[in-house]
């Protein structure tokens, strides 16, 4: 480990030189690639900076311990030794997963699709809060948010909603997010006061870029059709809406949110290229079974992750047991704390696979 620390000590001196030299910003795609080095390498080495400097911290002391005499200087040599020990243990565990490699789609953008599943009206007005709660979530990270598609019922519920959230490191932070969501509660249209279970499925995809997948104009069917809105009134009047087909693999892509065609065809193409790519990441997932049951849930998109229990006001995310008394402010979008415990538990389980395999 800390012959590839030294190696990236010195890569990222050599990319501070290069960036400091004249002229470095005449290659536009060279000076972009050295800042993305840059940046990544950053965390690694300030860590590995300060390890080293905790380790000079203990040597120092223990070798002024070996000559000091006065009993008040060796009580404070030997806590600031205690100290740099436990920092050193730290610095150790956070460098190991800083040095974990990274999923190549951490950085990008990401679609989320959601769709109602099981409980028929409740599901989709659970759909539409569920979507509120990511849309609130983003807002608090300064994330754009934009609808791409969206099946709204008359009673405020969503059949399905499909938004891109734009962000530093979204796919990182909500690919955790893939799976059943499942609730438990009476609905306002039950009288017995029963409390019913309904199910959402979450789809979170990394946003495919021109260079991830290309497609071939032979494999699309383009229609255009005027928008439609709920209960089927007229949104527009003009042939603005477009319907994308893609025949190898039959999938149906639906745009009318913008008025304008070329728009509609923009989204279109681009949720499109986004779902050939997540079935290509499904395919290399699949054949990698192993490795994912070594991580946070199997990655499948029927694995149930997660349980509203609205009577209890609780939350269960069944992957790692972690169970919040916090419903409300959960479904207002502040799910960091369960986040952030999936994140901790994904690099644990790297961590000891990796332990296991050396």
């Amino acid at each position: 480990m800390f012959d590839k620390l030294e190696d990236l000590l010195i890569k990222f001196e050599e990319i501070m030189s290069e960036l400091s030299s004249p002229g470095v910003t005449d290659n536009q795609q060279r000076f972009r690639a050295l800042m993305k080095e840059q940046s990544d390498l950053t965390p690694i080495v300030e860590a590995y900076k300060e390890y080293k400097k905790s380790n000079e911290t203990i040597q120092d002391s223990l070798a002024m311990l070996e000559e000091e005499s006065d009993e008040d200087m060796r009580e404070m040599l030997k806590e600031e030794l205690n100290e740099a020990k436990a920092r050193v243990e730290e610095l150790e565990q956070e460098l190991k997963i800083l040095l974990l490699p990274k999923d190549p789609n951490d950085d990008k953008n990401v679609i989320v699709e959601i769709r109602a599943g099981a409980g028929g009206d409740e599901a989709a007005l659970f759909a539409a809060e569920i979507y509120r709660m990511y849309v609130h979530y983003a807002e608090e990270r300064h994330w754009r948010v934009e609808t791409m598609e969206m099946e709204e019922i008359g009673i405020g519920g969503m059949k399905n909603v499909t938004f891109m959230v734009t962000g530093s490191g979204a796919y990182s932070v909500l690919k955790y997010e893939s799976g059943v969501h499942r609730v438990q509660r009476v609905p306002e249209t039950e009288s017995g006061g029963r409390i019913h279970t309904s199910t959402i499925t979450v789809a979170v995809m990394p946003e495919a870029e021109e260079v991830d997948v290309v497609i071939d104009e032979k494999d699309i069917r383009i229609d255009v059709c005027r928008s439609s809105g709920a209960g089927g009134q007229c949104v527009n009047t003009t042939d603005s809406a477009v319907r994308l087909t893609h025949i190898p693999t039959g999938i149906v892509i639906y745009s009318q949110t913008e008025k304008s065609q070329i728009q509609n065809k923009a989204k279109a193409f681009a949720l499109l290229r986004t779902k050939l790519y997540d079935l290509e990441q499904q395919k290399a997932h699949d054949a990698e079974a192993e490795l994912r049951k070594s991580q946070v849930g199997t990655g499948d998109r029927s694995e149930k992750i997660r349980t509203y229990n609205f009577p209890q006001g609780r939350v269960t995310d069944h992957r790692i047991n972690l169970t919040l008394y916090k419903l409300d402010k959960i479904m207002n979008g502040d799910i960091q704390e369960i986040i952030d415990s999936l994140i901790a538990a994904d690099q644990a389980a790297k961590l000891a696979k990796m332990q296991q395999s050396a």
